[in-house]
């Protein structure tokens, strides 16, 4: 009994709501009356009419639109690819003798040129060593001496019979004996010099060091595995970047022609890109990405180029003559491909397909379906049809406009800050 009583309630309460919303409903929907009679919905009905009479019949307003007038002027037919800029010349300076480093004579991040010295280990040991295989060859030398000349005394005295052929025999081959040892001292001191040389190192290009890796009072050895200092040259420098396979036919033709220049635009190039050759084109396509890498060096004078920065790089094939531009936002993709809206006359678009040739900075080229000086439409594009009508607005005013706007909202804020203040 508990049950069915909870249950009949539940039905009490739905049903009560149900008749409720539709009474609210019933009400909304029904025309009001007004003190002439008539109710609002026939009242709305005989406005329209009105307002389309006095309209002429047109359905709705023109669309503001941005225009664009198609250009014909040479331009540069490119292939534009993501680079890195790399050293023309990396050298790690390492020491080739064991001993202690007395002195760096640079400072970190400094320009250097080629042979400027860099480095002096301590030379003392090396000294010594040069002192006394000079001192070797000296004594080597005088005994050279007395035996070549004791050769020459037992050869007259061999002419006379007074000494064997054995005897002389002997005393020659001691002479010779002394002369290879000469030799061998005479090296062993080249070989000294050598060593000693090796406590001042010198820069072997021009170029930046970077930092200082071994710290003065260390001791370096031979073949370390840390340089003391690592040198970039910069000026020249390269850029290393990749492009699709399918490009590669072409590069090659127009490189036997002459020479491609190749253009490094970077974050802040301020509108003058750096301009160098195209230098280097790999032997191999990279199976893995089907491109092909290339290499373009730069002057580098500036040094605006950095080795280890992204530049966005475009190498210029050729230069299209005469050819028709308008920018690239302006051409619209639908069902039927690529097109745009050119504006007549009578202010009314017209759907134009167009073919399409490279692009090149923001700006594409027309090879088919447009002439140079047609009206093209390049903003506002998404409210237009076939035979719309539309409103040329002007982007410098435009621009006015909504700058405008911006100084008054911000003197609105500023004065309901000062009342609020106040």
């Amino acid at each position: 009994m508990r049950r069915s009583y909870w249950i009949g309630a539940l039905v009490v309460v739905v049903g009560g709501f149900a008749g409720l919303q539709q009474y609210s409903s019933w009400s909304l929907s029904k025309p009001q009356i007004k003190a002439d009679g008539r109710s609002e919905s026939a009242s709305a009905s005989r406005a329209g009419d009105r307002g389309q009479s006095r309209g002429g019949g047109r359905s709705r307003e023109a669309v503001p639109v941005m225009v664009v007038t198609a250009q014909q002027k040479a331009i540069p037919i490119q292939v534009r690819a993501v680079g890195n800029a790399e050293a023309f010349a990396t050298v790690s300076v390492k020491s080739q003798v064991t001993g202690v480093l007395m002195q760096a004579h640079f400072k970190e991040g400094q320009n250097v040129k080629k042979g400027q010295m860099l480095f002096t280990i301590d030379p003392r040991p090396f000294e010594a060593a040069v002192k006394q295989t000079e001192a070797n060859l000296a004594r080597d030398v005088a005994q050279l001496q007395n035996a070549r000349e004791q050769a020459r005394r037992y050869a007259e005295l061999l002419k006379k019979q007074y000494v064997s052929q054995e005897q002389y025999d002997q005393i020659r081959t001691n002479a010779d004996a002394l002369e290879s040892v000469v030799d061998a001292d005479k090296a062993a001191v080249e070989n000294a010099r050598v060593q000693l040389s090796y406590c001042y190192i010198y820069s072997p290009i021009d170029g930046q060091v970077g930092s200082l890796l071994v710290n003065e009072g260390n001791l370096v050895r031979v073949n370390d595995s840390t340089p003391l200092v690592v040198i970039n040259q910069i000026s020249p420098i390269n850029v290393t970047f990749s492009v699709p396979e399918q490009h590669l036919g072409d590069i090659r033709r127009h490189m036997a022609g002459g020479t491609l220049k190749v253009d490094a635009r970077f974050s802040a190039d301020e509108g003058r890109p750096e301009q160098g050759n195209l230098a280097f084109v790999d032997n191999a396509v990279d199976r893995i990405t089907g491109t092909i890498k290339l290499k373009a060096e730069f002057k580098n004078s500036a040094r605006r180029l950095w080795p280890g920065q992204f530049i966005n790089v475009a190498v210029t094939l050729a230069t299209q003559a005469d050819a028709v531009v308008i920018p690239a936002e302006a051409v619209q993709v639908g069902q039927e491909g690529q097109h745009v809206f050119v504006i007549k006359e009578d202010k009314r678009v017209e759907v134009r397909p167009v073919t399409l040739g490279p692009t090149s900075e923001g700006e594409a080229v027309i090879a088919e379906g447009l002439a140079a000086g047609e009206l093209v439409v390049r903003e506002g594009q998404f409210l237009l049809g076939p035979g719309s009508q539309v409103d040329i607005k002007d982007a410098n005013k435009t621009a006015e406009t909504k700058e405008g706007s911006k100084d008054t909202g911000a003197r609105g804020k500023r004065k309901a800050q000062e009342r609020g203040a106040s």
